[in-house]
């Protein structure tokens, strides 16, 4: 069995006109919502094997205060350049080229991809809304290999997001 977290990034600043997209970074809201999440996995005793991150600011800051909540080291956290401005198609791409060693991974990523995703994936139990900033679906897998990952393997887990935990 493999598990995948799908984490849409925590709330991003727009406060900074010279920035670049990418270079975008956390808000308050945002800093505070991302450990919470973190906290809120932790308590599931989730065993992350894998945490991979679009390069954008916002995406991999979420991604290390995430970490840091479930002990896992931020020097091990993978940065995938094509899950930023991914398409469904892509970003299934990268889920498809995980590791087989990984039984569960946690991807931080952007939206509409990450809600979109989460939708092809799972369609019997697809979300009526867009995800919120640091929202978090787990979907398992009933396969060995991340290759077969796919809506005919994928089972829903959980949904979480900020004001549900």
């Amino acid at each position: 069995m493999k598990t995948l977290y799908l984490m849409r990034h925590a709330k991003s600043s727009w406060s900074f006109d010279e920035l670049t997209d990418q270079e975008r970074p956390l808000n308050d809201r945002g800093r505070t919502d991302a450990p919470h999440m973190g906290q809120a996995l932790a308590k599931r005793q989730l065993a992350l094997d894998l945490l991979v991150s679009s390069p954008a600011v916002r995406a991999l800051s979420t991604a290390v205060l995430v970490a840091r909540e479930l002990g896992y080291p931020h020097d091990k956290i993978t940065v995938e350049p094509a899950i930023y401005q991914a398409d469904l198609d892509t970003l299934l791409s990268v889920i498809r080229e995980l590791p087989d060693s990984a039984n569960s991974a946690l991807l931080t990523g952007h939206n509409p991809t990450i809600t979109d995703t989460a939708n092809y994936l799972l369609p019997n139990n697809s979300l009526t809304h867009e995800m919120p900033t640091a929202a978090v679906v787990c979907i398992r897998f009933q396969t060995d290999h991340w290759a077969e990952a796919g809506p005919a393997t994928a089972e829903f887990y959980f949904y979480d997001y900020p004001k549900s935990t």
